[in-house]
């Protein structure tokens, strides 16, 4: 059950203010977090941008750029000549959020990246005892794929996230497979800015093909340490290309 509508004026009011030294990440960071919140049901209007800013204690330019990046990843709509919109798919909105690492300080990338290879560590072993041979033909699929496409890095990286997907799939913990879902997701700029050249994707291309046969071993020795070692260089790469950025 969706929660009752909401005035503008409550929405401004729940909202608080951030005060003057805030920047657009902020504004955007606040919005964000009520709007995910489930206080305000989807296709609600929202308080228009001199209302925003004033409850925020902003100004409109701030809050008019915060909006408009909102609307890029899906999470509100403008409809000319009646106003901005929370867009329907609450549900679908914190992962689709995440995908826009920019918000992220290097900081907390570099804590992600790190939680990441523990997590994705730990949905192999599961997945080394779970995983169905479905999956691991599927898996064997994305492996010809980015074979097939060392020099087009866009299409390797889809089969290679597709590849570790199947991994978290098959570990048979739905949190796990949410959880890393997000993370992915929050850090996609930066992955796929970490393959630059056809070395890094041949060097990637050999360490999922080595994790493929732990996984078809059903060997979860083997399979944890290949994966804790693709991590170790994956990590490496994807920081590069994040701090490269800085």
């Amino acid at each position: 059950m969706n929660p009752s509508p909401l005035s503008t004026s409550k929405i401004s009011e729940a909202l608080g203010s951030l005060g003057p030294q805030s920047v657009v990440s902020e504004v955007a960071e606040r919005l964000l977090a009520y709007f995910t919140s489930g206080d305000i049901a989807p296709g609600t209007r929202l308080p228009a941008e001199r209302q925003l800013a004033a409850s925020l204690g902003v100004g409109r330019s701030a809050v008019r750029e915060a909006l408009a990046a909102l609307e890029i990843l899906g999470i509100v709509v403008v409809r000319p000549g009646s106003g901005t919109y929370l867009r329907d798919g609450i549900s679908e909105l914190l992962p689709r959020t995440l995908s826009w690492g920019m918000m992220l300080g290097a900081p907390r990338t570099r804590e992600l990246v790190e939680l990441r290879s523990g997590l994705e560590v730990q949905a192999a072993q599961l997945a080394a005892e779970r995983i169905t041979s479905e999956a691991l033909e599927r898996m064997k699929g994305n492996l010809e794929v980015m074979a097939a496409n060392v020099n087009d890095l866009a299409a390797f990286v889809e089969a290679d996230a597709a590849f570790h997907r199947e991994i978290a799939e098959g570990s048979g913990n739905q949190v796990l497979q949410e959880l890393l879902q997000s993370i992915r997701s929050l850090l996609r700029i930066w992955v796929d800015r970490a393959l630059t050249d056809e070395g890094h994707a041949a060097a990637a291309l050999k360490e999922h093909t080595e994790i493929h046969a732990a996984l078809e071993a059903r060997d979860p020795a083997a399979v944890s340490a290949t994966m804790r070692s693709h991590m170790e260089t994956a990590s490496r790469r994807l920081l590069l290309g994040f701090n490269a950025s800085q």
